[in-house]
């Protein structure tokens, strides 16, 4: 089953959308908004599902074409957006261009922070910016979705309450960031708004590219309509999302609706390429000494998007261009 939110208000409104990602239907006498349906997923899930049967076999008379431009991310907001860093050779190549060791905890422990959450940038919209000195950057990830978890949950059970699975795009300002680390409080201002796929899908979706921990599609990002990089996100993912969800749950309950990130998509396979400017910088410094990719300038343009094994788009595509960003 595919979910999306046309953009209405601040929570978006609910529907169901078909296979291909065509065809939609609303179904507000089921749920309002997708966080409405998570709230209460073990009623509404058979409902919505049975409309996806519906749709899918082509006898839904009230569907209508479905327009990447008219949605906002599927949750327009959420009440916890937790990203985490799964891909440890990412970060390991990170600290190794910085020339700064790796605690050995990093292998064990996954990296986590708390995002901003109040307001999501929709799969077609622009990314804002205010200057292009701040280093713009993209970071492709996969995310999924919680119904309620407990508090002090193991990895072994986590995996239960991922009810969605959905592709982000982590924008980073990339030298803001030095600036707020070195306070030793995390990342803030180096953090705007995070866009989402069109769509939310439910795991078994992905069929047998799921395996109740990671989805083992490549991740594809263009740059400027030139493909930029497509590693597979189950490979190399240090920490699955059962394991992240336990490590986000250890001191506190995680309420319907949390989103929880994968992170950059990386491969130590440098042939499968990077889902982020920086990590393709921190190669080049290695390799020739002196970063040769500049961060993202006004007017480029990223898109984002996993295909299944047959060509078809799982999540449809996130594709924004930079905008400079002028306060009024």
């Amino acid at each position: 089953m595919k979910l999306a939110s046309l953009k209405q208000g601040r929570d978006g409104e609910l529907i169901v959308v078909a296979h291909d990602c065509s065809r939609a239907v609303k179904v507000p006498e089921i749920a309002p908004t997708l966080q409405a349906a998570l709230d209460d997923w073990a009623r509404v899930e058979p409902r919505l599902q049975e409309i996806s049967r519906q749709l899918n076999a082509g006898g839904y008379t009230a569907a209508f074409e479905l327009d990447a431009h008219a949605l906002a991310s599927p949750l327009p907001r959420a009440y916890q957006w937790a990203d985490g860093s799964a891909y440890v050779n990412h970060v390991e190549l990170v600290r190794k261009a910085r020339g700064v060791a790796m605690p050995e905890n990093f292998w064990t422990e996954p990296l986590m922070y708390q995002g901003g959450s109040d307001g999501f940038s929709g799969p077609r919209e622009d990314i804002l910016a205010a200057s292009e000195e701040w280093g713009i950057d993209f970071e492709a990830e996969v995310a999924v979705v919680t119904d309620d978890v407990p508090m002090g949950i193991a990895p072994e059970v986590a995996g239960r309450h991922i009810k969605l699975l959905l592709l982000v795009n982590d924008v980073s300002l990339r030298n803001l960031i030095p600036g707020e680390l070195a306070k030793g409080f995390g990342f803030f201002q180096s953090k705007p708004a995070s866009a989402f796929s069109p769509v939310a899908v439910t795991p078994d979706e992905l069929g047998e590219a799921w395996d109740g921990a990671k989805v083992h599609l490549p991740l594809m990002v263009w740059l400027n309509e030139q493909p930029f990089g497509r590693p597979n996100a189950g490979v190399d993912m240090t920490f699955d999302f059962p394991r992240l969800i336990a490590h986000a749950a250890r001191t506190r309950f995680l309420g319907a609706g949390t989103i929880i990130g994968s992170g950059t998509v990386s491969n130590t396979d440098r042939s499968q390429r990077a889902c982020c400017l920086a990590e393709r910088r921190l190669l080049e410094v290695l390799t020739h000494g002196a970063a040769q990719t500049p961060y993202l300038r006004f007017g480029d343009r990223v898109r984002i998007e996993m295909l299944d094994e047959a060509g078809h788009s799982v999540f449809g595509a996130i594709d924004q261009r930079i905008r400079e960003y002028r306060a009024r």
